[in-house]
């Protein structure tokens, strides 16, 4: 009988060891910005962020995510059909990373894709492979991975290195006879694409020893986004979501947003009219994780016992871009391997 249904079964998340804390940054900005870090702090929540060796790549943050979720699943890299990771800090602007993730995994029987939507990126990429399980029998597990690590792509005398952690995340999905998967509501806004971005390096405006030199290379806010533009994006997007999904808002038991600044979250919950304790937040002490923000928070959830079997959990991101996804899963019954 067909399995018309992809669940999540195991998730994974990885924070690496090295801790900078903000008092670790006041030092480092003192001479320059020296105001600065108290701002955002302020504004944030941020507390600390994590950083991995400066021999690593992104796909090797990813690499210890999609282990862990491999392992709870008691799946092996070769049981894998399909990875899709998502990221926009990739090891090289090409090949994809999802590429390199399977080589360093083992896994020599999936095929791999990359999603670049910044922090929409793991709502979009979930969506993604439903809909490919979905339509596709030969799919029956799947591996979507999400990884950053702006922090190599900035300039070490920016500031705005303060929100910028490693760290990774990953989610087994397997073909069920049971939701799973909801729906997804997607929305962008495209001209704020050159508010926060690496301008040169790409094809309109090629890497030059000038561009390097003038920091065009790296990743830098140009203009800052209007500060409702989460404010009244996100309850914007869920309601469109529950709408696709044809659930109320009192339904969802959990909702995990992008993990950059909590007192939009507080204002987003309060405009939905759901409870502070319907959400989850790891940017106290994981800093911003961008691309890996939502499933690394989803993970922590889980393993904090927030989320439990049946309930109605959404995903709901956005990033630079300007790129917004939501995504709405009925969490699995009898699933040991989830839920211990």
């Amino acid at each position: 009988m067909s399995a018309p249904y992809a669940n999540i079964v195991s998730t994974g998340s990885y924070l690496p060891e090295i801790e900078v804390t903000n008092d670790d940054l006041r030092a480092r900005f003192a001479g320059t910005a020296p105001e600065f870090v108290n701002k955002m702090e302020k504004a944030s929540g941020i507390l600390k962020r994590w950083q991995a060796p400066e021999g690593w790549a992104a796909s090797d943050l990813a690499l210890q995510a999609a282990q862990q979720a491999l392992t709870r699943a008691g799946k092996a890299p070769t049981d894998l059909d399909l990875i899709i990771l998502g990221t926009d800090s990739p090891d090289y602007i090409t090949p994809a990373t999802s590429v390199i993730l399977q080589s360093k995994l083992g896994a020599i029987n999936a095929g791999t894709f990359d999603v670049a939507c910044a922090c929409a990126s793991f709502p979009t990429a979930l969506s993604a492979a439903a809909g490919l399980m979905t339509s596709n029998p030969s799919l029956r597990t799947v591996l979507v991975a999400a990884v950053y690590q702006m922090r190599k792509l900035a300039r070490d005398d920016d500031p705005f290195i303060f929100f910028y952690g490693d760290g990774a995340g990953a989610a087994i999905l397997e073909r069920s006879d049971s939701p799973g998967f909801i729906a997804s509501a997607f929305a962008a806004d495209g001209s704020y694409h050159r508010n926060w971005l690496i301008a040169s390096g790409g094809t309109v405006e090629p890497a030059t020893a000038e561009s390097v030199q003038a920091g065009r290379t790296s990743v830098r806010m140009v203009e800052r986004y209007p500060p409702e533009i989460n404010d009244a994006g996100w309850p914007k997007l869920v309601r469109r979501l529950a709408e696709n999904g044809g659930f109320a808002l009192t339904d969802i038991d959990m909702i995990i947003f992008t993990q950059v600044r909590k007192p939009t979250i507080e204002i987003v919950m309060k405009d939905l009219g759901l409870p502070m304790e319907k959400t989850h937040t790891i940017m106290e002490h994981a800093g911003y994780t961008g691309s890996a923000c939502i499933p690394m928070a989803l993970d922590d959830a889980i393993r904090a016992g927030r989320i439990k079997p049946g309930q109605l959990v959404v995903l709901a991101g956005s990033g630079v871009g300007y790129n917004q996804a939501a995504t709405a899963l009925r969490m699995p019954v009898n699933e040991r391997r989830l839920f211990g």
